[in-house]
């Protein structure tokens, strides 16, 4: 097996980690990427057959468990009831009772306020140069978890300071800040919702808060703790990711000149399943074998880690001809942008619902939209999304 070198915050990978991964799927199925300690795929293939072999898994084996840091206990506690990093019989248990509330239809019926939503933040643009990342991109989302979630709007800026500092976390470039930063709005987070839930145990509404205190399966409910990291994970996972999904998208249509066609009505569906396949906001998603075993001509051992490269798998050019070009008249083809298997991404459809409003709305609004600087991506590896999108409508 291969042994590759690349510093997950070195500049010019932050930049562009395309040619790494190029370079890394020739090196056979699995490499071992050295500054992160792990094998990692970078195919379509083999991250595929990884996300759904059940020997695999994202919660860590109970044997390698170790008690955190004191100063991180508030990030712990969330941690520790999220639906992302459990396994069957809990992943099934919560993963069951989120989607009774998560319905299609929640969903759905979220569509005319986010037109309207999209319709609103494009009056209030300013004139001359601006950031789209700020006055658009990041505004979608973050409103529309709050309304879903039936969070008052004003809270916005609180959410998005608590998502930001939580999942830093994840980030290559983490510190010590970092980490106190995240248990301060993991604590402050925590005490919010607790409130909250409290209130709406008392006060039913027509939101997704209510519906998670009411929803049941097999006799169970979810517990106080648990409807905290269910909330926190919808807004950390779901706005951050979309964010840059809206963001990366408008810098591709317009680096490429592509906006008006591509967001036609009949040709929308295939543009956003390019832009997640093509520069989606999410690189790597690790997982952990659950037994010693041999896959890809390796030997895994119980507890191994293994990283897979969902936007290396995105440009295999085994799977996509031109694969690293952009081409929204693509047929759609299953990428990795939103995993995979049973842990596959619970909120994809609200992604690609905003996906679906927020882009045609911009660019039928905007027809002028132009760059005015050339943007950059932020260190925040394993995400991909940028520092800023500065443009003049």
């Amino acid at each position: 097996m291969m042994t590759c070198h690349q510093s997950p915050t070195d500049p010019a990978f932050v930049q562009d980690p395309y040619p790494f991964y190029a370079r890394m799927r020739t090196a056979g199925p699995l490499a071992y990427w050295q500054e992160y300690g792990k094998v990692a795929a970078f195919s379509h293939d083999t991250v595929q057959a990884l996300l759904k072999d059940r020997r695999f898994g994202r919660e860590i084996p109970p044997e390698l468990v170790t008690e955190g840091p004191d100063h991180l206990a508030p990030w712990l506690a969330v941690e520790a009831h999220s639906l992302l990093d459990a396994e069957p019989p809990r992943h099934t248990r919560l993963r069951a009772l989120v989607l009774r509330a998560f319905t299609s239809r929640a969903i759905n019926d979220l569509a005319p306020g986010i037109e309207a939503l999209c319709d609103d933040l494009i009056d209030a643009f300013p004139e001359g140069d601006f950031n789209l990342l700020e006055a658009y991109c990041t505004q979608v989302p973050v409103i529309t978890i709050c309304r879903l979630l039936g969070v008052p709007e004003a809270m916005a800026p609180d959410l998005l300071r608590w998502s930001h500092a939580m999942v830093a976390m994840y980030q290559a470039g983490r510190t010590p800040t970092t980490e106190d930063a995240a248990a301060r709005a993991a604590s402050e987070f925590t005490t919010f919702l607790r409130s909250y839930i409290d209130k709406r145990r008392n006060d039913p509404r027509d939101d997704l808060i209510t519906r998670l205190i009411a929803a049941e399966e097999e006799g169970t409910k979810l517990s106080t703790d648990e409807l905290i990291g269910t909330c926190i994970l919808l807004l950390n996972a779901g706005h951050e990711a979309t964010v840059h999904a809206i963001a990366n998208g408008v810098k591709t249509l317009l680096e490429t000149g592509t906006g008006a066609a591509a967001l036609a009505h009949d040709a929308i569906d295939r543009t956003v399943e390019e832009i997640m396949r093509y520069d989606p906001p999410l690189h790597m998603f690790s997982r952990y074998a659950y037994e010693e075993v041999t896959v890809f001509d390796h030997r895994f051992q119980r507890g191994d880690e293994v990283a897979l490269l969902l936007g290396a798998a995105n440009r295999d050019p085994a799977i996509w001809e031109r694969a690293e070009s952009f081409d929204p008249t693509r047929p759609i083809r299953t990428n990795t942008s939103f995993g995979g298997g049973l842990h596959f991404c619970v909120g994809a459809p609200l992604a690609r619902l905003e996906m679906r409003i927020a882009l045609p709305i911009l660019f039928a609004r905007c027809p002028n939209l132009r760059l005015t600087e050339p943007p950059s991506y932020s260190d925040s590896y394993h995400f991909h999304g940028l520092a800023s999108l500065m443009v003049q409508r």
